[in-house]
């Protein structure tokens, strides 16, 4: 565990040090400042955050996490060297890059939410949840990232592997379903819905944000049958272990590839 710590450790401050790291905070900084000096509602800033979060994070994740595992390769040529197992090199460089991202999501929106915004339950709750949920996308596109950089030696490859599952799951995905769907409307469509936003780590995602901050009303049909699924206590336990299932397998996946890898 200690050794887990150390390369953590590394990987945090090689982050905090690189420029795009902190480009990451200050953007979502000036753009939750900007949301609140435009928006006279906490609310209403919250449901544009979402939105740029949901398309934003998956994105940042995975390409930085790419780039940077292939980047890390003559580190960890070095620190293989020495006795410490594939494994402890693995977690220790997702577990530092994850939080790095995170911490820098959670300052870069926190901070200027605790300024601007107000500080009713249902405010804090919303911004909680949005973390929250903010999080377990960067170690789920985190996960994928370094899974696809493990399976790719080519760079160049990797990273049209991991823009191509953000496409699919961030834009295509969501028009496949509508025209399922629209194609199918004929017939009950409830529980395919809910099959397919857990099929979709990102909509999976999106449907938790709407049901626990009860913005599922504005999405009319749709939201009610999501509300009426994830709003019970087995929908969000259902929710979070389909959340979990998303991070611990690319990881998991990812993992083994690092193992049997020729370095």
């Amino acid at each position: 565990m200690k050794l887990i710590l150390h390369v953590a450790w590394f990987a945090v401050r090689d982050v905090t040090r690189n420029r795009w790291g902190l480009l990451y905070t200050a953007f979502f900084a000036a753009v939750t400042i900007g949301l609140f000096q435009l928006q006279a509602q906490s609310a209403k800033v919250a449901v544009s955050l979402m939105s740029i979060c949901l398309f934003l994070i998956p994105l940042v994740s995975a390409l930085f996490g790419t780039v940077y595992f292939y980047n890390s390769r003559e580190f960890v040529e070095l620190v293989l060297t020495q006795p410490v197992s594939r494994k402890t090199v693995y977690l220790g460089l997702y577990l530092g890059l994850s939080l790095a991202l995170i911490a820098g999501f959670t300052l870069g929106v926190g901070i200027p939410a605790a300024i601007f915004g107000d500080a009713s339950v249902y405010q804090l709750t919303s911004l909680a949840v949005l973390l929250g949920v903010g999080a377990f996308l960067t170690l789920i596109f985190v996960a994928i990232s370094f899974c696809l950089a493990t399976i790719f030696d080519d760079r160049g490859k990797g990273l049209a592997a991991v823009l191509g599952v953000w496409l699919l799951t961030a834009l295509v995905y969501d028009g496949l379903v509508l025209l399922a769907a629209m194609t199918f409307s004929e017939y009950p469509l409830e529980t395919p819905l809910v099959i397919a936003s857990l099929a979709n780590p990102i909509d999976l995602a999106r449907v938790t944000l709407l049901v626990k901050t009860d913005w599922a009303a504005l999405m009319g049909y749709t939201g009610a049958v999501f509300n009426r699924f994830f709003g019970t206590g087995l929908g969000v336990s259902i929710a979070i272990f389909s959340l979990l299932i998303w991070t611990i397998g690319p990881f998991w996946i990812g993992l083994r590839r690092f193992r049997i890898k020729d370095m």
